[in-house]
């Protein structure tokens, strides 16, 4: 993922909500959101090189995300994939399931957010390895720090901000934000270049590119009575959208 916004514990209704857009070449193989048959419970679209996942839900009570962060350089292909983190995470199982305990120096440069029975958990392991819980309140995250102002993130965290103001009904209305490609004046531009050579410097919500672009746009939604949906909407390398898919969970028996 390259750009979410999320609404935790702020609303009546929804303690939940988290929206956001993967961004990534169009050649990399990618499983579409589905019941993963290796993992229980999991609920995810599928990187089909890694093996591993950017955004998923579990039906034992967990949701988690990945951003990597750029201004490191490229990936070093001999650290752990950071599909691998979430998927550990979702599952509850393997040698990552721990988010108090895992190993976080094994990756490349990320950002991850995980929802579980304790709360929020936010984790990045650069510039320095911190883990910490977050409080109610709205977040947005791209490749950069968490709510670093970039125009994109301000955007789309404004966007989910008048969607809850708005009286917070049917989630998916929000991949019209989600589908946003003008550049923001506000905010502050990212002060590092894009570690993916055919992303521009500073890039809208939604990036069109025959290269490297938008592959899917998410949302998970959670109800105070623990029914929620996750939604994918994909789109091919013009941009045109490519195939949807909804799911529904219930977290109502998980702590």
């Amino acid at each position: 993922m390259c750009i979410m916004a999320m609404a935790w514990d702020t609303h009546p209704r929804w303690p939940l909500v988290l929206i956001g857009n993967r961004d990534e070449y169009h050649a990399r193989p990618t499983a579409p959101l589905a019941h993963w048959a290796d993992r229980k419970g999991v609920i995810a679209g599928r990187d089909l090189r890694s093996g591993g996942t950017w955004l998923g839900v579990s039906e034992e009570g967990r949701a988690a995300i990945v951003t990597n962060l750029r201004g490191y350089g490229g990936p070093d292909p001999d650290r752990a994939s950071r599909g691998a983190l979430v998927t550990d995470l979702l599952a509850g199982d393997g040698l990552y399931a721990d988010p108090a305990q895992a190993v976080i120096g094994d990756f490349n440069p990320f950002n991850l957010i995980l929802i579980d029975g304790a709360g929020a958990h936010f984790l990045t392991n650069r510039p320095e390895p911190i883990r910490t819980m977050l409080g109610p309140g709205l977040y947005g995250l791209s490749n950069g720090a968490l709510d670093a102002p970039w125009p994109k993130t301000l955007t789309l965290k404004a966007a989910l901000l008048g969607w809850l103001m708005a009286g917070a009904e049917r989630p998916e209305i929000l991949f019209d934000a989600l589908r946003q490609d003008n550049l923001s004046d506000a905010g502050i531009a990212p002060d590092a270049p894009s570690d993916a050579p055919d992303e521009a410097a500073a890039s809208p919500i939604f990036i069109r590119h025959p290269l490297y672009g938008t592959r899917c746009s998410s949302i998970v939604a959670i109800g105070r009575d623990g029914r929620g949906q996750i939604f994918e909407r994909r789109f091919d390398a013009g941009g045109e959208q490519a195939g949807e898919t909804v799911i529904g969970f219930d977290w109502r028996n998980e702590s």
